[in-house]
């Protein structure tokens, strides 16, 4: 699955957003529609992180769950509480949340392999081939 990031710009920007507003509480993606393929997702699935444009990271989906009825039922996303970072990859804006293939998901980073370049470099760094 992937999602657009809205008010953060860094992946440092939602963790801090995260530790001021939910502390100790399970990280929950809510959306309005239950995926149809939700046991894929929760099979190994991620939700890959979109910021300005760039996918920099994913988190685990731990579970996926319906809540309420009728017409005022969401779904409620369980996240894993660490992002991993991927190797950053341009993705155009787009409206809720999309399927994404894992022939088109992003590399994960190795822990010491560019992790601390800031994302705007990474970004020009993919678009002319260095990376």
């Amino acid at each position: 699955m992937i999602k657009l990031v809205v008010g953060c710009d860094t992946v440092e920007e939602l963790l801090e957003w995260r530790a001021a507003h939910t502390p100790g509480q399970p990280w929950i993606l809510r959306t309005r529609q239950t995926p149809k393929r939700a046991a894929e997702l929760m099979d190994g699935g991620s939700v890959y992180r979109v910021f300005k444009g760039m996918i920099l990271c994913r988190q685990a989906i731990l579970d996926v769950n319906t809540v309420g009825e009728g017409p005022a039922a969401r779904c409620e996303v369980t996240l894993d509480e660490t992002p991993l970072r991927v190797a950053p990859t341009p993705r155009r804006a787009f409206q809720g949340w999309r399927y994404l293939e894992g022939k088109d998901a992003p590399p994960d980073l190795a822990q010491d392999s560019f992790g601390d370049v800031p994302a705007e470099l990474a970004r020009q760094l993919r678009e002319v081939g260095a990376w």
